[in-house]
């Protein structure tokens, strides 16, 4: 690990987790739209076998999992990706802006208290996590 970045490293892990647990969502059902505080929308959607809710989650660990392979390849455990300091500049800011104030662009959407605040907490330590990656690695991002 040693010629690796492990804040990247860390930032790829991290985002691999959370996409995971959206995939978990999407088996887990309405109960876990609930749980995890998506809204009571998607849970009922999801209740009534409506394709969206599954849809947007399936999406959302998708991308999630292109940005664990975006911090994987700036940590330099994998080739290169297209645009890799551009991607990881832009993946560092979506986290660090979702966490601080996103949280403000929550409120009334339908979605728990608990999950504004969690998930923001989440968002601000993953974009804490990558900005150290990236700055570590910054002459060597292509």
């Amino acid at each position: 690990m040693e010629h690796y970045n492990s804040a990247l490293v860390l930032a790829a892990l991290l985002s691999a987790v959370a996409a995971a647990l959206h995939l978990g969502i999407i088996a887990g059902g309405a109960r876990w739209y609930r749980f995890f505080g998506a809204g009571e929308r998607f849970a009922t959607a999801a209740e009534q076998g409506r394709w969206f809710p599954a849809l947007v989650t399936l999406g959302i660990a998708a991308v999630l999992f292109v940005w664990a392979a975006y911090a994987l390849s700036g940590a330099g455990m994998i080739e290169p990706l297209p645009l890799l300091r551009l991607g990881l500049i832009a993946i560092t800011l979506v986290y660090l802006v979702r966490g601080t104030i996103g949280a403000f662009l929550l409120v009334g959407t339908g979605r728990s208290n608990r999950f504004i605040v969690v998930s923001s907490i989440i968002c601000l330590g993953y974009g804490l996590v990558h900005l150290v990656g990236v700055i570590q690695m910054w002459d060597r991002l292509a």
